[in-house]
């Protein structure tokens, strides 16, 4: 397998972790390059269910190396839980699993004021954040006033910029916010104290070690968190996330050149979900909508709550195609739909009477969008047990193939026929 980044193309909860996963079989390092413990990742394996916030989905194959890269906002507390779980369930972490010294550290006080800050947001503006910290862990990044996974490695630096970020975050929460801040600083930097022993035998500098496996021929695979319209630049702004989450983000997330890319992989839900508020224009209230999201679990992995559910819209997945520079497709939660009589298709928009191909950069125009549709019969057959891409229904064929055709014909990696690793049918190889 090439040197391979997979993103989301949609608004997270694409299925990304199962084909992490997947591709694992045929990478040596995988690198988690953004985002924080705000990305669910869900891996089925063997009949056993894992969740990662943090640690990397391809930790859970043996000898594989997995690194979480500087791009990540890292949420230490949340990294170690996840540590302990995977050496419970007997799990190699050590000499397998490493972490940028250059990542900043998401700290309480983070956690404090996303949560003070959405609070006072009029609910139309609110964005729908997990209050994980993500977004104000990044804001100190940007204004340089963050505190890096290495500088624990010298505590009396650590100690004095939390020390000055502490003072700064209460005048900020109790001020600008009228919250109550009833952090204890001593008892935090007593609980880091403990973590720091933990966790630096897992801080390295990753940008060498990738650059080193790069000369030695080793392959890499990127894993990317939320989806490409949550990106801080290129998403449905204001209702993003904090960080860019295209694949563009992959190389300045993890320190390498983007020469070194040989592949994009785009996880494309067969049908479309979003979490928290913002535009949606092939958003499903009726009994359909409720219906592919209880058949289809649609609940966060990080907050639990209850996805928005639509039919595939198109044109925001040829979006995706252009911004990530897409090489291959891979469908997922097809299954859900095995019982639908028929399923219709975003083709395009409808804008103030005119017809719209491309997904527009606006926020204002994106509200006023009207979804057009075509419909394709449903097959009503469970697909589960299919191992070849042949051995699909006509009718699942005649659908996928109709995604395709209005995505740039983008080549078909693989099909995802359920949750489980064994479900997963290969199309076109890297």
């Amino acid at each position: 397998m090439a040197n391979t980044i997979v993103v989301g193309t949609q608004w997270g909860d694409e299925g990304k972790a199962k084909i992490i996963d997947y591709l694992t079989r045929s990478a040596d390092i995988i690198v988690r390059f953004q985002g924080g413990a705000n990305a669910g990742h869900t891996v089925i394996a063997e009949g056993k269910k894992f969740v990662f916030h943090m640690v990397p989905s391809g930790i859970i194959t043996p000898d594989k190396v997995c690194i979480v890269g500087n791009g990540v906002v890292f949420d230490a507390q949340q990294f170690l839980r996840e540590v302990n779980e995977l050496r419970a369930m007997g799990v190699t972490v050590d000499g397998r699993l490493f972490v940028s010294d250059l990542a900043h550290l998401v700290l309480p006080f983070h956690r404090l004021e996303d949560a003070a800050a959405e609070s006072c947001k009029k609910d139309m503006y609110k964005i729908g954040t997990t209050g994980r910290g993500i977004g104000p862990a990044y804001t100190d990044k940007v204004a340089r006033t963050g505190i890096r996974v290495g500088d624990l490695l010298d505590w009396d630096l650590f100690t004095g910029k939390f020390n000055r970020s502490f003072s700064t975050k209460r005048t900020l929460i109790t001020t600008a916010y009228d919250v109550r801040f009833d952090l204890n600083a001593a008892a935090i930097l007593d609980e880091f104290s403990r973590i720091r022993t933990a966790l630096l035998p897992f801080v390295i500098d990753t940008a060498e070690r990738l650059f080193e496996a790069i000369r030695a021929k080793k392959q890499l695979l990127f894993e990317g968190a939320q989806g490409t319209f949550l990106d801080i630049d290129h998403g449905t702004y204001p209702f993003v996330t904090s960080s860019n989450t295209i694949a563009g983000a992959a190389c300045t997330g993890s320190g390498i050149g983007p020469l070194s890319i040989d592949h994009v992989v785009g996880i494309v839900k067969a049908y479309t979900t979003r979490v928290g508020n913002g535009p949606f224009p092939t958003e499903l209230t009726d009994a359909t909508g409720e219906t592919l999201r209880s058949v289809g679990h649609e609940f966060g992995a990080t907050t639990g709550r209850p996805r928005r559910c639509g039919w595939f819209d198109s044109v925001m997945v040829r979006k995706a195609v252009q911004i990530n520079g897409l090489t291959r497709f891979a469908l997922t939660k097809i299954d859900v739909m095995n019982h639908l009589d028929e399923i219709r298709i975003c083709t395009h928009y409808e804008i103030d009477g005119k017809k719209v191909d491309q997904f527009p950069s606006g926020h204002s125009l994106l509200e006023k969008a009207k979804p057009v549709y075509e419909t394709m019969e449903g097959w009503k057959a469970d697909i589960a047990g299919c191992t070849r891409y042949a051995d699909l229904p006509a009718k699942t064929i005649a659908y996928i193939e109709r995604l395709r055709n209005l995505c740039y014909n983008m080549p078909l990696l693989v099909v995802s026929t359920g949750p489980d690793r064994k479900q997963t049918i290969e199309v076109e190889p890297l």
